[in-house]
């Protein structure tokens, strides 16, 4: 059995900005997901939103054997990983079948497996 981490990224500003209907179908999207990792045997070991990009504390190496604390992001971008799924799974096929049709229904997805 493999691990999986499916990243969620997607524009902050623009989905803080979506209707109310959007979150809906989103959160539908994602009850779906749920169902279908189920019936195919895939294991949801820990997934959820994450806070804004906006409250992330960056901590960098500052070059004399400390550390740089900066509120914020570590970059700056379009997208932030609003979100995350880890997945056990022994068919990584049918695992990304699933995330592709996740896909399909408006998610943006990142499809990592984890080094072993």
């Amino acid at each position: 059995m493999s691990r999986y981490l499916i990243l969620l990224p997607a524009p902050e500003a623009e989905w803080a900005e979506l209707p109310a209907e959007a979150h809906e179908s989103g959160q539908a999207s994602h009850e779906q997901f749920h169902a279908d990792l189920a019936a195919g045997g895939h294991e949801i070991l820990v997934a959820g939103p994450l806070e804004p990009s906006a409250d992330a504390t960056s901590m960098r190496p500052d070059g004399s054997g400390g550390t740089l604390v900066t509120d914020g992001p570590f970059t700056e971008s379009v997208e932030q990983i609003v979100g995350f799924y880890l997945i056990r799974s022994g068919d990584e096929a049918d695992l990304r079948a699933l995330c592709e049709r996740f896909s399909s229904r408006g998610e943006l997805i990142e499809f990592r497996k984890m080094a072993e």
